[in-house]
């Protein structure tokens, strides 16, 4: 079947069998490897995606499920000002990740910051429920993205409330 969607702020196009995962797609077709093909069972988060807006194990996502859908990678992500505010964080706060899970925690953190741009440390937390990698203290995430939120703020309205 023919499968038409945004991949990281492009129109794509791609011929998909009804047994094809997303994360087959990107990696296969498209030769993005930032989303890890691990557990492939949506328990260790290491493929997340974020599809129209949400972060998603992309290893569960039926690529027909994805048309007209918009689809964000580490890749296309890392092309963004957001991005940048991220990074910012995280390097401000010494957070440090496994090549593993990454993309994963970079990504939860944009879900999380579009959501919630002044996340309590609750939020922070339970936004990494998905990605079980444990390389990074749970303290250090959370100031990490509590960081990485003021940058954003400094970014957009010139100063971090």
């Amino acid at each position: 079947m023919t499968v038409g969607f945004i991949l990281n702020g492009e129109d794509v196009v791609v011929q998909a069998g009804a047994d094809r995962r997303l994360l087959d797609i990107l990696r296969d077709t498209f030769k993005l490897f930032g989303s890890k093909a691990s557990c492939r069972v949506g328990r260790c988060g290491s493929c997340s995606v974020i599809l129209n807006g949400k972060l998603v194990p992309s290893c569960l996502i039926p690529a027909f499920s994805v048309r007209g859908g918009e689809v964000i990678t580490i890749e296309g992500f890392m092309q963004t000002d957001e991005y940048l505010d991220i990074a910012a964080g995280f390097a401000r706060s010494g957070v440090e990740m496994c090549g593993f899970c990454e993309s994963a925690k970079i990504l939860a953190t944009e879900a999380l910051l579009d959501k919630s741009p002044r996340p309590t440390r609750e939020e922070i937390l339970s936004a990494f429920d998905g990605v079980l990698c444990r390389c990074t203290d749970p303290r250090t995430l959370a100031e990490g993205v509590a960081a990485a939120s003021d940058a954003r703020q400094r970014r957009l309205y010139g100063r971090a409330p």
